[in-house]
């Protein structure tokens, strides 16, 4: 990558929009050279000293910098005609790729490992608790482990990553991997802040200033959803959406796709229309959303306290509060396409069944020819013939 292109569009300068990211060549020279240069009229001179005026041109002496091309780059995109975008494409399905690879080798290998007599010691030592009455430090001190091994690997997806099999096969509890999730997000933010510290002089503040803010907004979502149990509702959302996960395993790809995807697009589409669009659409359904909540939770503790339409959702259609409809949709839509395969596949096993069948008719057919009486006689005096003919050669030889 070109640093230049990059300081230059990070400072606004409209030039560097126009210019490629991809650098190409890595070894240059640039000479200065002081020449002769035509200007629009003397307030562009370079000193009055300096300028002259032949007949209609305003001429001065200006140094005039020329970049010399010497050695390309050694890249794989430095002989190739694609725009930043295709290069762009390219680099991000590739990373992509290499990075779910390793996590899966990850999770794998952490499965492989983790078995037996392993996890189970490993499980006692990390979800055990100081004794009373200290076991409320030992939530804080997973925070600073968390925040610590981050800080060495530098990711704190590869210590998410790691950490979600031991939960998955009973090493560590949700309720120790939350904390440790809550000390990686502080982790994170350190390589931000050792960044900021090594920019130059005219850019520390700022650059310190931003790492900042992530670092304190990464404090403010501990102290907002930690400190208080009653507060730590990720924990039961994990767990709520783990165990509808656990009965449609489509809903984990609907999830993501809804609240990482479509909801943000929405919500940035309401945002260009204008706040007061914005606030049009979002008010009503946030009020909605707040009071589907309260309900829920009426429901499960006080019922007595609803009318009695609104102690359950019966009310509404089976779709609009169950998965159970959605489930069969999706199971019918699968088992259509899984029929679609199968038949292309039977197809194939057809035609491949027909040309075997071709190939073992040919096959008998020239075994009915050799098993004919008059075609065997025919054959055995070919067989004498042959014989005879490589006698008399080899005597003559």
């Amino acid at each position: 990558l070109d640093q230049s292109v990059i300081n230059g569009i990070a400072t606004g300068d409209p030039a560097a929009r126009n210019k490629s990211l991809i650098k190409k060549w890595c070894h240059t020279i640039t000479k200065t050279t002081l020449m002769n240069v035509t200007v629009p009229g003397p307030d562009n001179c370079t000193s009055p000293s300096l300028c002259w005026v032949d007949g209609n041109y305003t001429i001065t002496l200006k140094n005039v910098s020329e970049t010399c091309n010497l050695q390309k780059c050694k890249h794989i995109f430095v002989n190739v005609n694609l725009p930043d975008l295709a290069v762009g494409l390219i680099l991000l399905a590739l990373s992509l790729l290499v990075l779910c690879s390793c996590l899966i080798l990850i999770v794998k290998l952490l499965n492989s490992m983790l078995k037996g007599q392993v996890a189970s010691v490993i499980k006692k030592i990390l979800n055990t608790d100081f004794p009373f009455p200290f076991g409320w430090v030992t939530g804080y001190i997973a925070i600073f482990v968390g925040a610590g091994m981050t800080f060495i690997v530098q990711s704190s997806s590869v210590f998410t990553s790691a950490i979600t099999p031991l939960v998955g096969i009973g090493v560590i509890s949700i309720e120790r991997a939350y904390p440790l999730s809550l000390g990686s997000n502080i982790g994170t933010t350190t390589t931000a802040i050792l960044a900021a510290m090594a920019s130059p002089s005219e850019t520390l503040a700022n650059s310190l200033q931003i790492a900042l803010v992530h670092f304190l907004f990464n404090i403010s979502g501990i102290l907002l959803w930690y400190p208080i149990p009653f507060t730590r509702i990720p924990i039961r959302l994990a767990k709520s959406l783990g165990n509808i996960t656990a009965t449609y395993r489509w809903f984990a790809a609907v999830y993501i796709i809804s609240f990482f995807f479509i909801l943000p697009l929405f919500i940035f589409s309401l945002s260009l229309a204008g706040w007061k669009v914005m606030v049009g659409v979002g008010v009503p359904l946030v009020a909605m959303l707040i009071l589907i909540v309260v309900i829920n939770a009426l429901q499960k503790r006080k019922p007595r306290c609803l009318p009695a339409a609104l102690r359950s959702w019966d009310f509404l259609p089976l779709w609009a509060h169950s998965l159970e409809p959605w489930d069969k949709l999706v199971g019918a839509c699968t088992a259509k396409c899984c029929c679609c395969c199968k038949c292309c596949q039977l197809a194939v096993e057809g035609e491949e069944h027909k040309e075997k069948e071709c190939v073992e008719n040919n096959n008998k057919s020239h075994i009915a020819v050799y098993d004919n009486p008059a075609m065997s006689a025919e054959k055995e005096v070919e067989n004498e013939f042959n014989l005879e003919l490589n006698i008399l050669k080899n005597t003559q030889f």
